[in-house]
C-alpha cells in the first residue's frame, strides 16, 4: 500500500486526482495547493511519492521538486498540460522521477508512482555505491601515501609498511584511513 501526498492549486482538479488515486489503491496522507506547501508536505509526512502540478503560486512544481530532491529526498510524479521539450528537461534536472499529462486517466496513475519509486530507488542506490567508491578510492589513495612515507623515511619494504598501517589499526581500533591519515600528518610536521 503506497501513501502520496497530492499538490496542485486548483481543487477540483486535487479532488479528482485524488479520487483516482484512491480508486487504484492509493493512500493519500497529504494535500497541498503550491510549491512551498509540497516541500513541507514532503518534510513532515514523508510520502512514499508525491504527484504535484508543474504550474502552481508562490513556488512551481519544478522549483519545489529540486528542494524536496536537496531536503527530502521523494519521488516526484509531475502534472502537466503540455509536454513541451523546456519543461521536461528542466523536470529531469529537477529529479522528477515520472510525469502524467493532463487530463489524467486513472490507469496511468498507480503505474507512474511506481515508476517514480522505483527510479527513485535506483538512483539512491547508484548515488550511495557512487559515495562509496569515491571513499574507496580515497581511502587507498591514503593508504598508499602513508605506505609510502613509512616505506621512505622508515626504510620499510612496502609489506612491512603496510603491516605496520594494519597493526596499529587494529591496537588502536580505529580504520587504516584514519590512521594513514595520522602518519601523513605526522611526516608532513617533521617536514615542516
Amino acid at each position: 500500500m503506497r501513501i502520496i501526498a497530492i499538490v496542485d492549486d486548483n481543487a477540483s482538479e486535487r479532488l479528482v486526482l485524488k479520487g483516482l488515486a484512491e480508486e487504484c489503491g492509493l493512500i493519500i496522507s497529504a494535500e497541498g495547493e503550491n510549491g512551498e506547501q509540497a516541500v513541507e508536505i514532503c518534510k513532515s509526512k514523508a510520502p512514499d511519492a508525491i504527484i504535484m502540478d508543474v504550474k502552481m503560486p508562490v513556488k512551481d512544481g519544478i522549483e519545489a521538486a529540486e528542494e524536496i530532491s536537496r531536503i527530502c529526498p521523494t519521488p516526484v510524479v509531475l502534472l502537466t498540460a503540455s509536454d513541451d521539450e523546456a519543461t521536461i528537461r528542466r523536470a529531469a534536472d529537477a529529479g522528477v522521477m515520472a510525469y502524467l499529462l493532463k487530463p489524467v486517466r486513472g490507469e496511468e496513475i498507480l503505474p507512474a508512482v511506481e515508476l517514480a519509486i522505483s527510479r527513485f530507488s535506483e538512483f539512491k542506490m547508484l548515488r550511495k555505491e557512487n559515495a562509496d567508491l569515491k571513499n574507496t578510492i580515497y581511502a587507498r589513495k591514503l593508504i598508499e601515501k602513508a605506505k609510502g612515507l613509512l616505506m621512505e623515511k622508515e626504510k620499510l619494504t612496502e609489506n612491512e609498511a603496510f603491516a605496520r598501517i594494519r597493526k596499529i589499526s587494529m591496537d588502536k581500533r580505529k580504520s587504516m584511513t584514519e590512521i594513514a591519515e595520522v602518519i601523513i600528518l605526522a611526516f608532513e610536521k617533521k617536514i615542516g
